[in-house]
């Protein structure tokens, strides 16, 4: 052991800047690649790190899901496992588009030239406005300069709060989803999804964001209420007998109704099926249809089908071989040309009157043209319905006919939906709850996986197409690149057997635009790591990967999707565990978020309690279980403070007692304590592998406070006494229960526990061996008697209104026959500590007590 370097008033500030330099400094937390190689796949714990966002900030939530990570982390490391835990940085997407538009006052215009001196307008709190009215428009390249300056900087941000939080991530392990290699690689992949038929383009309703002016896929949607109508409106049967009323919420789609329809069983318009009847305003003739997801109970029972208003719409307009009269345009208003079956001049005057038209404002001209013309039966009916929006989105998305590029994902295709389920079900799961949301999603699969996206700041779709003799695309003459080439930008890079000169020339080329949905960059996280088709050698030590750990709201997206690619591609799980955290929620129980404006910033709560407080707080919540946090209230921070100031002086204590050599456990109280510490060892262990890291730190707190107030307190005097023969049977028992509960509480408390380990040890505590049970002989029962009794002796003074270092001139205990003994066991110290002259015992009774305590004279005392 070395010389212990005991300050004279341990403290945890400070803690978190010495020891992050010296783990640096000594590459405490690097991926031991050759050591890897030689214990091979078994002896390597590997993790998916999930990759934040760089777009803007971290929040507390953060620090609550990674701290569950890493205390795993630090555990299997412990255990002798070759740890490879790295970080990513999830770059491009609409996050950190929307970021830079606000943060530096521009938009990205593709038609500009580039600008090479080009200043931006503002930075950060300088920018007052984020209406795109307001911003500048740039280049596309310009644009992405400002994405990729940007994000850097908040990776650096987000390195200095995790390296704060004691992450023990290798950081040489990093990647970005905008880099050259995460180019490539996704690049790659998507080339091999579309070389096996896995991936494919086609023409079809998309559900579109007209905000960000992209497709949003089904993973990315999220119901919100609003305020809505019923709009009670006739059509006309062609026979002229009458009017068909239909309620729509949709009026101002009326030029784009293509049928009627009602549920098969509904008599009341089982008559109609087969007929034909005229819209309301633009006089066009529409079938009357059957099908059972019509709803004989909402509205008037029939329902008008568009193209499109619903998703509905699209399953009835694809199943019912319907015509597609879209009139929306990307930029959510109503389209210039009216559909070529609205043909009247009465028709086409209505069409003008909403022609060029939001969705809003194209609703109040229809209902007010409605009202004129008669054929609006009522007032319309206010009331609230879900509706679906982009999950960062401002605006309800609408439904636009757009080409785009999918990948097959088991909506359509039932041994890959089976194949999917039997994937997850081959994994562990913790809380194994969690599985039942990724079966309801993969049993819920309505459609492909939408992958592109009309952005600007992401990974280009690597693909050409061919010109027509008319300069039009051919988009069946898709141009692929070499894989060596890899990566790619079609835009601006040319597809082989071609010239640049024929970039959008008739019988040339020209680049998709496009970019991948940043999940399905995201989806590769185990391949971006782990050196996929980039480093076998790599991929093979830590493939399939240990953990995925991550948010239970994105099991549908990022855990999906990456379960998808790896089927694909590998067909395994790309990892053998999941562990799924639960919300952070505010004193009300809101689950915190940017929207609701009730986020946490985790660095003042860091600076002002301290890290291994934080971390606590962290590690007390299972995993799936939402945490509340009140930074005006952090009661668990607070007593996760004290727990990490005691430790520091719990072990300055200890450590003031000189361990004899040749020191053997000879007294049955020290037995007794390092007994029940195997017991706990064995426990925390078991909690640690179960993923129960909450259980194990409830286990080693409960026991280290009994440690310190009760056997700390019997013992000490017997430590102090070098002529007492039990004395180095006390000193070795506190080193060595020390030593064991320090590499209990690294995990969770990383900084204090490698402070105080430091203090004693030359080594790491987060690189030595975790502890196993010592195996000593003895009672746990003797630790656990001489501890009630001594609550009692100190209950009895505090009754006399005496102050503990009062003398006792004589006491009695008295208890059950076996505990009587256990105490008899403990007798010295007992009388130590209570500073008894005489201690008597009487059996025979059900429970402890203190009986006939005499205080010594205060002189005495």
């Amino acid at each position: 052991m070395a010389d212990a370097q005991i300050p004279d008033k341990p403290a945890l500030e400070g803690l978190e800047t010495k020891w992050d330099a010296a783990w640096a400094e000594q590459g405490t937390y690097l991926f031991d690649r050759l050591r890897a190689a030689e214990v091979g796949r078994a002896g390597v714990y590997s993790v998916d790190t999930p990759p934040p966002t760089a777009s803007g900030s971290l929040h507390i939530g953060h620090v609550f899901s990674y701290t569950h990570t890493d205390v795993k982390v630090r555990f299997e490391r412990m255990r002798g496992k070759t740890v490879f835990y790295p970080m990513g940085w999830d770059d491009n997407g609409l996050p950190t588009e929307r970021r830079v538009q606000n943060y530096y006052g521009v938009r990205c215009d593709p038609s500009l030239p580039y600008d090479a001196d080009f200043t931006p307008p503002f930075e950060g709190g300088d920018n007052k406005s984020s209406k795109a009215a307001d911003q500048i428009p740039i280049s596309r390249r310009n644009f992405i300069e400002l994405c990729e300056s940007l994000t850097l900087e908040d990776e650096k941000h987000f390195e200095s709060l995790f390296r704060q939080l004691g992450l023990s991530v290798d950081w040489t392990q990093t990647y970005r989803t905008i880099s050259d290699d995460t180019i490539r690689t996704s690049q790659l992949a998507f080339l091999r999804n579309l070389e096996r038929g896995e991936a494919y383009q086609a023409l079809a309703p998309t559900l579109w964001d007209i905000d960000f002016r992209s497709a949003i896929a089904q993973a990315e949607l999220e119901d919100r209420d609003q305020p809505a109508a019923y709009h009670r409106v006739a059509f006309h049967k062609t026979d002229g007998t009458g009017d068909v009323h239909i309620e729509t919420t949709r009026p101002e789609l009326l030029a784009a109704c293509v049928a009627l329809v009602a549920h098969p069983d509904d008599e009341r318009y089982q008559p109609l099926f087969g007929t034909n009847v005229r819209t309301p305003l633009f006089d066009v003739e529409v079938p009357v249809l059957a099908h059972p997801l019509a709803q004989k109970d909402k509205g008037s029972g029939i329902a008008m089908i568009c193209t499109f208003g619903d998703v509905t719409d699209i399953i009835w307009w694809r199943e019912l071989d319907l015509p597609n009269r879209t009139i929306l345009g990307k930029d959510g208003r109503v389209l210039a040309d009216a559909p070529d079956v609205i043909v009247t001049d009465a028709a086409k005057a209505a069409y003008a009157e909403i022609s060029g038209k939001t969705v809003f404002s194209a609703k109040k001209a229809v209902v007010d043209l409605l009202r004129e013309s008669g054929e609006l039966d009522g007032e319309p009916k206010p009331f609230t319905h879900a509706v679906k929006f982009f999950e960062k989105g401002d605006r309800p998305l609408e439904i636009v006919s757009t080409r785009q590029w999918y990948v097959r994902n088991g909506a359509r295709d039932a041994d890959l939906r089976e194949r999917l389920l039997a994937l997850g079900k081959s994994m562990a799961w913790h809380p194994d709850f969690m599985r039942v949301r990724y079966e309801n999603w993969v049993g819920g699969l309505t459609g492909d996986w939408l992958v592109s996206r009309q952005r600007f700041f992401g990974v280009p779709i690597p693909v050409w197409y061919g010109l027509d003799e008319n300069g039009d695309r051919d988009f069946d003459v898709v141009i692929t690149p070499d894989l060596a080439s890899l990566p790619i930008d079609p835009t601006t890079d040319v597809p082989p057997g071609y010239t640049a000169e024929q970039r959008g020339l008739p019988g040339g080329f020209e680049g998709e635009k496009d970019i991948f949905d940043t999940w399905a960059t995201s989806s590769l996280t185990p391949q971006l790591a782990g050196g996929w088709q980039r480093d076998e050698e790599l991929w093979n030590l830590v493939a399939p990967f240990d953990l995925r750990p991550q948010g239970q709201d994105i099991i549908r997206t990022w855990l999906f999707s990456t379960m998808l690619r790896s089927a694909l591609e590998d067909d395994r799980s790309p990892w053998t565990d999941a562990a799924i955290s639960g919300f952070i929620v505010d004193p009300d129980r809101k689950k915190m978020s940017k929207s609701k404006g009730n986020v946490v910033t985790p660095a003042d709560i860091l600076d002002q309690h301290g890290t291994d407080a934080v971390r606590y707080w962290s590690a007390s919540s299972r995993l799936g279980a939402d945490a509340a946090f009140d930074p005006q209230n952090p009661t668990q921070v607070k007593i996760g403070r004290r727990l990490a100031i005691k430790v520091l002086n719990a072990a300055k204590f200890v450590l003031s007692f000189p361990v004899p050599e040749g020191a053997e456990i000879t007294h049955a109280l020290d037995a007794s304590m390092l007994v029940t510490l195997d017991g706990v060892v064995r426990d925390a262990t078991t909690a640690f592998e179960a993923y129960d890291h909450a259980r194990a730190l409830e286990l080693t707190e409960s026991f280290f406070w009994t440690f310190c107030d009760d056997y700390l307190e019997l013992v000490k005097e017997r430590a102090y006494d070098q002529s007492d023969v039990g004395q180095a049977s006390a000193a070795l028992a506190l080193r060595t229960a020390l030593s064991t509960l320090l590499r209990l509480l690294a995990p969770v408390l990383s900084f204090a526990s490698e402070e105080s380990w430091s203090w004693f040890n030359e080594s790491s505590v987060h690189t030595t061996s975790w502890p196993e049970p010592l195996g000593i002989v003895g009672d746990s029962g003797v630790l656990k008697a001489a501890s009630a009794a001594l609550i009692g002796i100190r209950r009895a003074k505090t009754e006399a209104k005496a102050s503990q270092k009062t003398a006792v001139t004589s006491m009695t205990i008295r208890a059950s026959d076996a505990v009587v003994d256990q105490l008899r066991l403990a007798e010295g110290d007992l009388r130590a500590v209570g500073r008894i002259e005489s201690l008597d015992f009487a059996g025979g009774w059900n429970d402890l007590a203190i009986d006939n305590v005499v205080l010594a004279p205060a002189e005495e005392s």
